[in-house]
């Protein structure tokens, strides 16, 4: 009779063990596949009714006027592309004018929130004085404050000051820090970064003004691209405070030469409104594509710590 300890393998000692064979990967169960085919489905109707009225701009800009509202379809039966020739020529100026004007506007914004709220962030973020937590609190405080609380002040100091219809409302107060919004983002993304960098910078005799140009603001490229982002999408679709400052026709910017379209006592041009507002978009959707990687970044790296 075999005894059955001498059919077992023995291991020797200090022998290495051979590979171990890979594990079986496990397939998905049809019930895991069609949990996951569902919540695509789910995921892609909610986006076509997002995206749906957009798509429903960009139909009926292709529409004859007449067909706009009678023909509420994606497909537009005939298709008339004389809505977009009509429609840069339909105002006082060509709709470039308008596009030249916020481009400027754009402009001074971007560069005044770049500068002035990075520069306050350093000041929050890194620098010590006397009361600083008050300010900060404060700063936080004027994100809640409604605009329509201040417009009307703000409206009287710059037509004391002979600012109306110039850019100067709408751009020197950016160069002053008043989006608390960038600064409490980069206030967050400047706190994230570690202060052996100052000390090294400072051992070398750098003051903060080289330590904020030459350390902070070469690392801080995703918080500065999310606030240029957000600081060219809100600045070019501004309707209320453009309205309220810009009154001739000549300081017109997109959003006010849009409403221009719309006339309450005649005949609304629909047709060239939809082409022209398609024109509008197209800057933002080229910033967004350009930018989406820096933002997504920037938005993941300046979460409160």
């Amino acid at each position: 009779m075999t005894d059955t300890a001498t059919s077992l393998p023995t291991r020797t000692p200090g022998a290495v063990a051979g590979p171990r064979p890979p594990l079986a990967r496990r397939r998905p169960t049809a019930r895991a596949r069609l949990r996951t085919v569902l919540k695509h489905a789910v995921l892609i109707a909610f986006g076509l009714i997002m995206i749906y009225p957009l798509l429903w701009m960009l139909a009926s800009s292709l529409k004859p006027s007449a067909l706009i509202f009678r023909d509420p379809s994606l497909l537009p039966s005939e298709i008339d592309m004389s809505n977009y020739t009509v429609g840069w020529n339909a105002l006082s100026h060509p709709f470039s004018h308008y596009l030249l004007n916020s481009a400027v506007l754009v402009l001074g914004a971007l560069l005044g929130n770049l500068v002035s709220c990075s520069m306050a962030a350093y000041a929050f973020a890194r620098l010590n004085f006397k009361g600083r937590k008050i300010w900060f609190a404060i700063m936080l405080m004027s994100i809640m404050l409604p605009i329509h609380v201040v417009i009307v002040p703000q409206y009287i100091l710059f037509s004391q000051l002979g600012w109306v219809n110039t850019f100067l409302p709408l751009i020197v107060p950016k160069l002053l820090a008043t989006d608390a919004f960038f600064v409490f983002l980069m206030v967050q993304f400047f706190r994230g970064l570690p202060r052996e960098l100052d000390e090294a910078a400072r051992i070398d005799g750098a003051g903060h003004v080289r330590i904020f140009a030459q350390v902070m603001l070469p690392l801080s490229v995703p918080a500065l691209a999310t606030t240029a982002i957000f600081t060219f999408i809100w600045t070019w679709n501004d309707f209320f405070h453009q309205l309220i400052f810009l009154t001739k026709p000549d300081m017109y910017t997109v959003p006010i030469a849009l409403r221009s379209f719309i006339d309450s006592s005649s005949e609304s041009s629909w047709g060239p409104m939809f082409a022209m507002s398609i024109v509008s978009l197209i800057p933002l959707f080229l910033i967004f594509l350009l930018g989406q990687k820096y933002l997504v970044k920037g938005i993941a790296t300046t979460g409160i710590k």
